[in-house]
């Protein structure tokens, strides 16, 4: 494991990845109801736009709404302002819609490439610790610590376990009760805070003596169990590569170390801190550790989509030992400020890696992140071989196009 990579993809990972084809079958619920919104969405959405703007400005709106949250209730303890929540809802809504119609611009423009796949899952593996987070922080679950780390770590492994999943048999498989539903659950939670306050989840019920917040947690740990068993059931019925290998060729069980040196080093950091440090800083916490997961989650789509074999360790990780070593040593420096060291060193080494990655894939597909060419080649008509014929103006072509979105959403940008 090296510290630093020139590049950190190879030209055999790179010429597969070009290769590479989406494969993604979903059963959900809400999909089919949601298309015609996702349709006329995408229609008014100008052709220049390139799809990979669509998913970063979703990401960028869910994570500033989030974070607005955070800043008045940084322990999940506080009360939030009922408009932050509603603040909350805009902007999981928005983030949602607008992951969904990136394929659809893709396809409409003539853009797709494996470098859309990649970044919009990159995307979504943030946005999960975020959305996770603000949903604990509406419903006030920060007076129940250890749920409230379940519940956010949850989030991160189901999110993980799909894309195992999609490593061992080759396909992303998404079932009656997904994302979707969940976002759209997140959603609701946000707006009955927004409408009755979040104070209203700590009513306890007389007859159980429960408060509301923990029995939503409570369905939502119960129904994480029943889709990690789903899960991994698919997954030990053998991969599509050798001998019922994963796509790269590698044991099936190998993607369960990286993302368990995320999640055993954080439990066993929140138990044994002195200062309590989760306890008092749970969303600084959770951020954290989102991000660690979120690269060893990224990394294991990028194995995926090069048919590679996944790396066990990852420089992100040196950011919880840091809290571990200095737990080790009786705490020489103030746990929170080794909190916020590790912080900033998980978003540096995330944001990087994310970079490098995104400009070794533009420079071998010669495509760009954020543009596409416009006018955009896929929308532009084939001349007319008719000269007499009359052909309406560049306004009316480009309004005519806008109107024909994909009703395909299986595949992404």
């Amino acid at each position: 494991m090296q510290f630093y990579k020139e590049r950190i993809l190879n030209a055999a990972q790179l010429k597969r990845l070009s290769e590479h084809k989406y494969s993604c079958t979903s059963a959900s619920i809400l999909d089919a109801w949601l298309q015609p919104w996702w349709c006329w969405l995408v229609s008014k959405t100008p052709l220049w736009l390139a799809p990979n703007l669509i998913t970063i400005l979703g990401l960028i709106v869910n994570i500033v709404t989030t974070l607005i949250l955070i800043w008045y209730s940084p322990d999940a303890r506080q009360e939030p302002p009922r408009w932050a929540c509603a603040l909350c809802a805009l902007g999981v809504f928005v983030y949602q819609s607008l992951d969904a119609i990136d394929g659809k611009q893709a396809r409409r423009t003539g853009s797709q490439s494996p470098l859309g796949e990649l970044f919009d899952h990159g995307c979504d593996s943030i946005s999960t610790v975020f959305i996770a987070l603000g949903a604990c922080i509406a419903v006030k679950l920060g007076d129940y610590p250890t749920w409230m780390f379940f519940q956010c770590f949850c989030a991160m492994t189901l999110f993980y376990c799909a894309h195992w999943q999609a490593y061992v048999t080759g396909t992303l498989k998404m079932g009656r009760i997904d994302v979707t539903e969940a976002q759209y659950a997140i959603i609701v939670i946000h707006l009955i805070s927004a409408i009755l306050g979040p104070d209203v989840w700590t009513t306890q019920i007389p007859t159980i003596n429960i408060c509301l917040n923990l029995i939503s947690n409570y369905g939502v740990v119960l129904l994480t169990m029943t889709l990690v068993f789903k899960y991994v059931k698919v997954i030990m019925k053998g991969g599509v590569g050798k001998n019922g290998s994963t796509v790269a060729g590698t044991s099936i069980l190998s993607p369960v170390i990286p993302f368990s040196l995320v999640v055993v080093p954080a439990f066993i950091i929140f138990q044994k801190s002195e200062s309590h440090v989760y306890e008092n800083h749970p969303a600084l916490y959770i951020l954290a550790f989102g991000m660690v997961g979120a690269k060893v989650t990224n990394r294991l789509v990028v194995a995926h989509m090069t048919k590679s074999e996944m790396e066990l360790y990852d420089w992100s990780l040196l950011g919880p030992a840091m809290l571990f070593l200095n737990q080790y040593f009786n705490n020489a420096i103030p746990e929170y400020y080794v909190l916020w060291l590790c912080t900033l060193w998980v978003y540096a080494d995330l944001m990087r890696y994310c970079g490098q990655i995104c400009f070794e894939i533009c420079e071998h597909l010669h495509i760009r992140l954020f543009r596409i060419p416009y006018p955009p080649h896929a929308a532009q008509p084939p001349p007319s071989p008719k000269p007499e014929r009359n052909v309406t103006s560049d306004s009316e072509k480009s309004e005519s196009e806008d109107s024909a979105p994909l009703l395909n959403n299986n595949s992404i940008s």
